[in-house]
């Protein structure tokens, strides 16, 4: 399968997932993205447009390099931490078209063992 045909099937899961998650004030979205170096993750209130919380590999003092499951998992418990900072406990998780396997499991699971509910 080339890299423009997965491009497009991951962009069409992705608008399927979008119309029906949404973060509110109460509930925010949990947003994440793979690039193939880093991971980016961002707490978001859709009603208001603004990102509340977010967390990358590029954050210093952070220890995580690359887009690898150990590093997923450290921006999971630092995304977690910035949450409780900002006294987030509640979040709409959306993987963001990609599957729930291997980093975003890992991610998904740090955050939640950080103290994140969803």
């Amino acid at each position: 399968m080339s890299l423009y045909i997965r491009k497009q099937a991951r962009a069409k899961v992705r608008r399927r997932i979008r119309k029906k998650i949404s973060g509110t004030a109460e509930r925010p979205r949990l947003a994440i993205h793979f690039s193939n170096q880093n991971v980016y993750v961002q707490i978001i209130d859709d009603v208001a447009g603004k990102t509340l919380a977010s967390a990358s590999t590029l954050d210093k003092g952070l220890g995580a390099k690359g887009a690898s499951k150990e590093s997923a998992a450290k921006v999971g418990e630092a995304v977690a931490k910035k949450a409780k900072a900002v006294s987030i406990e509640t979040v709409v998780f959306d993987r963001g078209g990609f599957q729930y396997h291997g980093k975003v499991k890992a991610l998904a699971d740090a955050a939640r063992e950080a103290g994140l509910n969803f």
